[in-house]
C-alpha cells in the first residue's frame, strides 16, 4: 500500500526544484513494464519538455493537477498551436485525457506544481519520428526559448525560430 500525504508531495516537489531538470515524478507503478501507469510528476517553472506525441503504440495520457498551475499545448505537424489548456488544481480546468497521437507540450506556471498521470505501459522510450522535429531536443540552446514561448502561447502560434 502506497500512503499519498503532505510530506510525500512536499518532498517530490523539493526534488524537482533541487533537480537540474526542474522536474520529478513519483511511480506508483512498481514496474516499467505494467499494463498501467500511475505516477505523480512536479514540475517548476523553466523545465523544458519537448513536444512529443505517443503514436505507436497508440497511448492516451490522462492528468490531473493536485497542485500549482501548468499550460498545455496541442499542435498540427508543424508545431502551430491547435490549443492551448491552462490547467490548475484550482480550476476551471484540473485536468485532461490527451488522445493518442496528438502532439502535445506543458509547461509550469507555478512553483511547486503536481501532477497525477495514467497512462498505457509498458514504458518504451519515446521514437525519434515521434519528437517535435520544430522543436530543439532537451539540453539544446534554444530550449529555454521554447520554454518560455510555451508559458506564453496562443491559439494559431507558431513556434519560435530556432537560433535566434
Amino acid at each position: 500500500m502506497i500512503k499519498i500525504n503532505n510530506r510525500l508531495l512536499d518532498e517530490l516537489s523539493a526534488k524537482a526544484a533541487a533537480s537540474s531538470r526542474k522536474r520529478m515524478n513519483y511511480n506508483l507503478h512498481a514496474s516499467l513494464e505494467e499494463p498501467v501507469h500511475r505516477m505523480f510528476n512536479a514540475i517548476e517553472p523553466g523545465t523544458y519538455v519537448r513536444p512529443q506525441r505517443h503514436a505507436v503504440p497508440p497511448t492516451f495520457e490522462t492528468i490531473y493537477f493536485v497542485r500549482g498551475a501548468a499550460v498545455m499545448l496541442l499542435f498540427d505537424d508543424q508545431g502551430i498551436v491547435l490549443e492551448r489548456i491552462d490547467l490548475s488544481s484550482d480550476g476551471p480546468h484540473m485536468g485532461i485525457e490527451i488522445p493518442a497521437g496528438t502532439w502535445d507540450t506543458m509547461a509550469a506556471l507555478v512553483p511547486g506544481t503536481i501532477f497525477f498521470e495514467v497512462k498505457q505501459g509498458p514504458y518504451r522510450p519515446c521514437p525519434p519520428v515521434h519528437l517535435a522535429s520544430w522543436a530543439p531536443a532537451e539540453g539544446e540552446p534554444d530550449a529555454a526559448l521554447f520554454e518560455e514561448w510555451f508559458r506564453n502561447a496562443r491559439q494559431g502560434d507558431k513556434p519560435p525560430l530556432r537560433g535566434s
